[in-house]
């Protein structure tokens, strides 16, 4: 599988004060006994405080409620605050789990490790959340858009609704001379870097792809995925980029995108799933951090995805900080875990990428 960058994770922010006791919590590589065994340890108590990527939030959300219904001693705080904030309180040591849309890169991994101390930080592939391109055009559905036409409009360089290039995408549509309102993440974050790594890769996106938006390519910033989904509701006219889980709850226009191959596919959990199928694992030992092949020609496949990491000490964590990690974790990945994300909007890992996911937070201690 082909995965990009390094892992960053979701982010636990503040202090965890535990108190564990009671047997190991042991993750098998089938993940399904052991995990539901290790996510009902009676003797887990303590208050894990989260923080980092938005683009999982609704995820953890579901995880909280079901793993603190099998284990009342332990409460979740998550503050999805974003990758980058997420990826920082964990090098600063003051969260055991960091959450963030793309792995750690530069001079981060060596900074998560340093914060390990005795061990490495690992990036942990755990929610795959497919981008959905939103739009806001009432009377215009099914509306196509190639990576060429995309990179145009984020670029300020597509600025009307009936631009050649929007109508060469849809020769059978209606399409307004409606400005174009372009909205772009105001706040650094995992799912801005995925996309302008998409447009790198297939639409000639002038400007290097990072967690930041380029101030060059101008157009409207929101912060958050929320203020993403409320901005293109209230404004007609308006296009951006979010999470499918997102766009769902707030019933926005999703476009069609074309892959490599030239086919404009529709977002659904299975076509996204096909691309993080033909990523790759480019971290080492139990370092998961992937490459996604954004030109993907796979048939069926949508191209714009990432992946939630979930950072975090592979050794190195207090042992009771460890143990209480290492039981959510096994949750997460299991059976149970990973099913419930597909009614949020997300797409389940599968295959051998969740299998090493599992050896991964199984090898934790």
């Amino acid at each position: 599988m082909r995965y990009a960058g390094r892992l960053a994770a979701v982010a636990f922010v503040g202090a965890l004060s535990l108190a564990a006791c009671g047997t190991d919590n042991n993750t098998g590589a089938s993940g399904t006994t052991a995990a539901t065994e290790a996510a009902a340890d009676s003797g887990l108590s303590g208050t894990i405080n989260a923080a980092g990527s938005s683009a999982q939030a609704n995820a953890i959300d579901q995880w909280k409620k079901e793993f603190q219904a099998k284990n009342p001693g332990v409460s979740i705080n998550y503050q999805p605050s974003g990758s980058g904030a997420g990826i920082q309180a964990f090098i600063q040591g003051t969260v055991a789990l960091a959450g963030s849309d793309s792995a750690l890169k530069e001079d981060e991994p060596a900074k998560a490790d340093a914060r390990c101390k005795t061990g490495k930080a690992v990036n942990i592939p755990m929610v795959t959340g497919p981008v959905a391109v939103v739009y806001n055009l009432p009377g215009v559905e099914g509306l196509q858009l190639s990576p060429k036409t995309l990179g145009g409009i984020f670029n300020s360089k597509i600025t009307k609704w009936d631009d050649p290039a929007i109508k060469a995408d849809n020769p059978n549509a209606t399409l307004p001379s409606t400005p174009i309102q372009a909205f772009h993440r105001a706040d650094e974050s995992g799912t801005s870097d995925n996309f302008t790594k998409f447009l790198e890769a297939t639409a000639g996106w002038p400007y290097e792809a990072a967690k930041a938006w380029p101030a060059e390519a101008k157009g409207q910033g929101a912060k958050g995925s929320d203020g993403i989904a409320s901005s293109v509701k209230d404004t007609e006219g308006a296009i951006s980029y979010v999470e499918m889980s997102y766009a769902d709850n707030s019933q926005l226009q999703k476009a069609k995108v074309a892959n490599g191959s030239g086919e404009f596919v529709e977002l659904t959990p299975e076509s996204a799933a096909k691309t993080v199928e033909t990523a790759e694992v480019k971290g080492t030992g139990n370092d998961l951090a992937l490459s996604i092949d954004y030109a993907t020609k796979t048939p069926g496949a949508y191209p714009i995805v990432l992946v939630t990491y979930e950072i975090t000490c592979e050794k190195g964590l207090p042992a009771e900080e460890s143990k209480l990690v290492k039981s959510f974790l096994t949750y997460t990945a299991s059976d149970e875990g990973q099913a419930a994300l597909k009614d949020l909007g997300y797409a389940p890992l599968s295959g051998e990428l969740l299998t090493k996911v599992r050896s991964t937070v199984e090898a934790i201690s």
